[in-house]
């Protein structure tokens, strides 16, 4: 009986969950701080960077499910301890029956660029020059963080598959740093055509 309420609870978990639950599946005993950093290192590049809040509202739904449990750590200087959380059996189970089983989500393009763009006609060329520069700035931020986070995941064997996702996502931002340098390039043949046209109509006048 048991295992069938497991199986409903993981059908009813959100993508959020089990995104915190694949984080503890790497085997070690991790804070809510630690768990914000992890995902700050991985996660934040390819899928989302969850808040602090977040992250203890998943947990808490996993320990209800029985796919984590928690333990509070004392230093042994008496300060203040943590409360540290891990993957039960149940919860390696179920995130790995997840993973293999569950249908794999298309990814949705939500560009803020993009909408900028696409309303250009109401701000001009000069502020669309501003967003997508700034865009091409920070897609090249992106590309070396995810380069640095690459490197050093390579050096665990347990993070082989995390340090391949950063490289996916090192070439991702490289490729969005490029297309904004192209659609700067589209912009000013714009603004070339419209200035020609300009120009043609007042000589016809």
């Amino acid at each position: 009986m048991a295992e069938e309420t497991n199986d409903g609870e993981r059908q009813r978990l959100p993508a959020t969950s089990w995104a915190v639950l694949g984080l503890l599946s790497f085997g070690e005993e991790l804070s809510g701080y630690d768990l914000k950093k992890w995902a700050d290192w991985s996660l934040g590049f390819f899928y989302w960077s969850p808040s602090f809040s977040q992250i203890y509202g998943e947990l808490k739904r996993l320990e209800k499910a029985g796919y984590a449990a928690s333990r509070t750590v004392v230093p042994e200087s008496g300060t203040r301890g943590k409360r540290v959380y891990r993957i039960t059996e149940e919860g390696m189970a179920a995130v790995r029956a997840w993973t293999r089983d569950a249908p794999v989500e298309p990814p949705v393009l939500k560009h803020g660029v993009m909408l900028r763009l696409w309303l250009g006609h109401l701000t001009g060329p000069d502020r669309m020059r501003d967003v997508l520069g700034r865009h091409q700035e920070y897609a090249e931020t992106m590309r070396r963080r995810a380069a640095a986070d690459a490197e050093g995941a390579g050096t665990e064997d347990a993070w082989a598959y995390t340090a391949l996702t950063l490289k996916w996502a090192e070439r991702y931002y490289a490729a969005e740093r490029d297309r904004a340098a192209a659609m700067l390039a589209d912009l000013a043949a714009l603004e070339e055509r419209y200035d020609d046209e300009a120009e043609g109509r007042g000589e016809e006048s």
